[in-house]
């Protein structure tokens, strides 16, 4: 038996020691080195601004700014995303002004406190997040003009590691564009 694989391992590796293998030419390298290019003055006027969106916003609206629009945080209590009574009144305001200025976008941002574990809070965020989206839409926002996202535990707007911090932290934000 032993015979028999002493001769099998030695056909193998008189098979793999066959004929001599050919190199390959060596690949052709192009110089690409930098070549001087004469400085020239050049003069620049001042920079165009573009818009790449499609939706042509000049600066930021006065009306987001003052009022119940001013108010952008809308609070949650502890593994809760339906909004509370008290806000409602608030997001229809919001769903208001997008209906009445089509051309703007605005982006809510769900947030939580930071107790739960990070992949919990992103879907916590995210549910308020989207909760406040769908009221929106419902109000009368066309899809395009809201955008919701989740920072989860990311961006606390207190430090503190008790209720009153965390009661805080329990929101969605409603931005603007041009203030994201």
């Amino acid at each position: 038996m032993r015979a028999i694989w002493l001769a099998v391992l030695v056909a193998g590796l008189a098979a793999c020691s066959g004929a001599p293998t050919t190199e390959q030419d060596p690949a052709s390298v192009e110089d690409r080195s930098a070549k001087p290019v004469p400085k020239e003055p050049t003069t620049t006027g001042p920079i165009a601004k573009v818009d790449v969106t499609g939706t042509k916003i000049t600066g930021q609206d006065p009306a987001v700014k003052t009022g119940v629009l001013a108010q952008r945080s809308i609070f949650y209590d502890l593994d809760q995303y339906d909004i509370k009574d008290q806000y409602k009144s608030l997001v229809e305001a919001h769903a208001r002004y997008l209906r009445d200025n089509p051309g703007r976008k605005m982006l809510v941002q769900g947030n939580t406190d930071e107790r739960g574990s990070r992949e919990y809070n992103i879907a916590l965020g995210q549910k308020r997040s989207d909760g406040v989206k769908r009221m929106l839409l419902l109000l009368g926002a066309k899809e395009e003009q809201v955008e919701s996202v989740s920072l989860g535990e990311e961006k606390p707007r207190s430090e503190g590691h008790d209720e009153q911090a965390w009661s805080q932290n329990r929101r969605s934000d409603i931005l603007y564009q041009g203030e994201y």
